[in-house]
């Protein structure tokens, strides 16, 4: 059975930084893609960030410079580094990876429950 579990959220004042966590059980961060991924109060979820297994990179262009998507093998951790905060970063983040099969990585992906950031003024 696999989890992810995010951790890190809070409120913070805009220009500010926060660092999100996904810890993973029964899953092995490194072996397929991974991500973070965000949903707005009224919007669709929405593609941040994604880090492939031979450690490409991409983000959406809302946060490029200011996010950084990375993962620690030996903790089997997931994290996102969000500096300079904006007021329009407030959302529920997910972390997300891609389902392992016999034959390599599927397109489905397992998804944590999120965590709330929230960025004033």
């Amino acid at each position: 059975q696999v989890q992810l579990v995010e951790s890190g959220g809070g409120s913070v004042q805009a220009g500010g930084s926060l660092k999100l966590s996904c810890a993973a059980s029964g899953y092995r961060f490194g072996l397929c893609g991974v991500g973070w991924y965000r949903q707005a109060p009224g919007k669709e979820r929405e593609f941040v960030s994604t880090l492939k297994r031979d450690g490409t990179t991409t983000y959406a262009d809302s946060v490029k410079g200011r996010f950084t998507i990375s993962q620690d093998d030996a903790k089997n951790t997931l994290y996102l580094q969000m500096n300079s905060l904006k007021t329009e970063d407030t959302a529920v983040y997910y972390c997300a990876a891609e389902m392992r099969a016999w034959y390599g990585c599927r397109s489905d992906k397992y998804w944590g429950q999120g965590t709330q950031v929230t960025v004033s003024s």
